[in-house]
């Protein structure tokens, strides 16, 4: 992919420029030349051919727009002559599919280490979690959180502290010349923030806090104690403290009906608490202490060898650019054919992304029972969303744009290579597990915190996010590993980003070649090296209520 032009897919017309190119310069793809009358930005497209008003714009082998106007060859489409557009799609138009499983040869007996559980499944960090069924107790769990992240050396934010004193002994010095010139101070080590810590084999502990619970409709309600269940059985969840006012919508009883439907056989300690049963002092100390005593045993659980095949991951796109469906998504679909090939999960969200590629979808789903699930989950969002006013092809953000994201339907094609090319084994909705080996579709929102709260819900145990123009997303209980499109994005934000993909785009390392380093790394995050978003604690969590979100 050294050259500056790309071509995805031989029935395209459209290229994509790798670099910017100047208008009037001539443009060469396989011997064919383009004058182009106006300049290129990189991550753009001209189009390979005249177009006509309403003529069909093809990337990546399907339509992914219309004309609103006449394109001439060697122009650029921009929302100003595209518009979004895409194919039709149904269960009954299902065609044979097939693919070839890539070479797995050398990830044959490879372990990582992790957290061992009796349901068979392995956690790739062991967590304690808190969490309020209602926005009521925010408070109380925030009060917990500080009191035990302090005192046992889990607290992130105690690097700024000392600049904020500082500023204050300035201030209260008089000395105001002294307060503006502060600055350049040094950033600390990894081993300077993190105190020493009583429970080593405790990851963290980790405290939820939402908007919800109550006040809304019974189905949110409902909803937000399935997405706690499903957090509770997670393998990466070792223990877990509710703290509930006791009049609210999202019952205990709700909560715990959910857990037994994920797992009759559930034994994690489970400690619950009322606070209209007595003081906030009670509801609060007496919170402390059987999360302290479950800590202690906690921290018995080492971890241990596991097969790859235990890996269950989640695949993700956001703050995407023009070269997110060209280096990361791909790269990431690879390694999800190899992690499929292992006998693991890969798990692909964001339906709103997935307009466009719907029929190729189901053409992979395994059963006729799996793909009518997924049309009729993809139709019902479709439908609420056009019901308010909104659409799939009102997706793309103004960054998404700006970087050659024009409409949905591209933007998705490109999301879509997330998935590779493995048969789909299952389709899940909103906050069910992910039981079945192989690559499943998770019905969950665009947005990225929704997106990566709901794939934890499925079952993933780390979470793979490619990023072109860069987000600092995590999620409380699931490593999120942000994977960089291009090389400038990666030295831009490197205490954000965690792997660059750039070497694609550049040529100096194949799609494949880029794939097993990535999975490398994967394999070291899932034995506890931390992400980047674990280092800032960006414990991201947004419950998805079921309403219009893109």
């Amino acid at each position: 992919m050294a050259s500056n032009l790309l071509k995805i897919h031989p029935s395209d017309n459209v290229i994509v420029a790798l670099r910017d190119i100047p208008t009037g310069d001539i443009a060469e793809w396989n011997g064919e030349s383009y004058l182009l009358p106006y300049g290129v930005s990189s991550k753009h497209k001209f189009v390979t051919e005249d177009i006509e008003t309403g003529g069909a714009i093809i990337m990546y082998g399907v339509l992914v727009g219309r004309a609103k106007q006449p394109i001439k060859r060697g122009e650029p489409i921009t929302t100003f002559n595209l518009k979004h557009d895409s194919q039709d799609y149904s269960t009954a138009n299902r065609k044979p599919y097939s693919y070839t499983q890539p070479d797995i040869s050398r990830w044959q007996g490879r372990t990582f280490n992790g957290y061992h559980r009796e349901d068979g499944r392995v956690g790739t960090y062991n967590y304690w979690l808190v969490l309020p069924l209602v926005f009521c107790e925010n408070r109380n769990v925030l009060i917990m959180k500080d009191a035990f992240e302090r005192e046992l050396g889990y607290a992130q934010t105690d690097m700024y502290r000392g600049q904020v004193a500082e500023f204050l002994k300035a201030y209260q010095s008089g000395d105001m010349s002294r307060m503006q010139n502060l600055g350049g101070f040094t950033e600390p080590t990894r081993e300077q923030q993190v105190k020493s810590r009583p429970f080593p084999n405790v990851d963290g502990i980790k405290f939820l806090t939402h908007e919800g619970g109550c006040g809304g409709t019974r189905t949110d309600a409902n909803t937000l104690c399935a997405l706690f269940a499903a957090y509770a059985v997670h393998p990466n969840v070792a223990g877990i403290t509710v703290l509930s006012l006791g009049c609210q919508n999202s019952e205990l009883k709700t909560l715990e009906d959910e857990i037994k439907k994920r797992d009759p056989n559930f034994n994690k300690p489970f400690y619950a608490f009322e606070h209209q049963k007595g003081t906030e002092y009670s509801l609060v100390s007496g919170a402390i202490k059987s999360t302290f005593l479950g800590l202690t045993e906690m921290n018995k659980q080492f971890r241990e060898p596991a097969p790859l095949s235990k890996l269950s991951v989640g695949l993700k796109c956001g703050g995407s650019d023009g070269f997110s469906g060209i280096s990361a998504n791909p790269v990431l679909g690879h390694l999800s054919d190899i992690v499929v090939g292992l006998g693991g999960q890969t798990l692909l969200a964001e339906f709103p992304e997935l307009n466009g590629v719907e029929q190729e979808l189901l053409n992979r789903c395994v059963t006729e029972e799996k793909a009518a699930k997924f049309e009729k989950l993809m139709r019902d969002y479709a439908g609420k969303a056009e019901a308010v006013g909104s659409a799939f092809a009102f997706n793309p953000s103004p960054g998404n744009i700006k970087d050659g994201l024009i409409t949905d339907a591209i933007k998705s094609a490109g999301a879509a290579k997330k998935g590779g090319n493995a048969y789909i084994t299952d389709v899940l909705n909103y906050t069910e597990r992910a039981t079945e080996a192989g690559l499943a579709l998770v019905c969950t929102p665009g947005n990225d915190v929704e997106a990566t709260t709901g794939q934890t819900a499925a079952g993933a145990n780390i979470i793979l996010f490619t990023t072109g123009l860069g987000t600092p997303t995590g999620n409380p209980i699931c490593p999120v590993a942000k994977v960089a499109t291009n090389t400038i994005l990666a030295n831009r934000m490197p205490d954000v980003i965690d792997f660059d993909c750039g070497p694609v785009v550049d040529g100096t390392q194949s799609l494949e070649e880029n794939a097993d380093h990535l999975l490398e790394y994967v394999i070291k995050v899932a034995s506890g090296e931390l992400t980047k978003a674990q280092q800032l604690g960006q414990d991201d969590f947004i419950p998805w209520k079921r309403g219009v979100s893109l």
